[in-house]
This record gives structure tokens, C-alpha cells and sequence, in this order.
């Protein structure tokens, strides 16, 4: 299993329970959230500490749950980046088409903040 979900009141918690997000587990990441969204789910919330290495199909899977999210009019949060994880984000310029913060409370804060809006 690559990933753990729990619910939460307005979104959804999607742990990582890997150490690497790649081509062996990316494309059923990717499954989790579209079954997650087609069961009303529209803000996804990604615990990414566990996650030590990120290829382009982890990428990926990450951008659909994205698009996912876009689409329904929700958020995609991601946190807890280890530093080579953040550096692909980095060199691949995702970090500023994504949100991403520390922690799940800064996460939680942010949706909080963007349903009061």
C-alpha cells in the first residue's frame, strides 16, 4: 500500500507510506485520488515526510490530484517535503504551481482560511 487515507471534515489525509513516490506506486497513488474525488472529495491534503525520493510518475500523480482538485473547485496541500523531494520540486518549477507548506496544521490553517474567503 502506498498510501493511508483518513478523513477529515473537509478534506481528506493522504499519507505517503513510502519512501519512494515512482513508477512502482505513482500510477495507483493517482487511482486513490480520482476514487476519493468521484466519492465527493475535493481538497486532498498530502503528508509527503515519509517520501524520500519523487520521480516523474510521482510528479504526475501529484499533478492529476492537482487538476483533480482544480476542477471541483478545491485545494491540493502538500507538506512534510524532505529536502531532495523539494529540490525536484524545485527544479522542475512545481513549487510555484502547487501549494505546499510544513505541517498539516499550516495546511489545515490554509483551508481553513481559503473556505472563509
Amino acid at each position: 500500500m502506498t498510501s493511508e487515507t483518513t478523513e477529515y471534515g473537509n478534506y481528506s489525509l493522504i499519507t505517503i507510506k513510502a519512501s519512494k513516490l515512482d513508477a512502482s506506486n505513482g500510477p495507483e497513488l493517482k487511482s486513490e485520488f480520482v476514487m476519493l474525488n468521484s466519492h465527493g472529495v475535493k481538497n486532498f491534503v498530502v503528508d509527503m515526510s515519509e517520501c524520500t525520493y519523487c520521480d516523474s510518475s510521482g510528479l504526475r500523480a501529484l499533478l492529476v490530484a492537482n487538476r483533480i482538485c482544480d476542477d471541483a473547485i478545491g485545494t491540493l496541500i502538500l507538506f512534510g517535503l524532505q529536502p531532495d523531494v523539494e529540490n525536484i520540486f524545485r527544479l522542475s518549477m512545481l513549487h510555484t504551481m502547487l501549494l505546499i507548506v510544513n505541517t498539516k496544521e499550516e495546511a489545515e490553517a490554509l483551508l481553513l482560511k481559503k473556505e472563509s474567503m
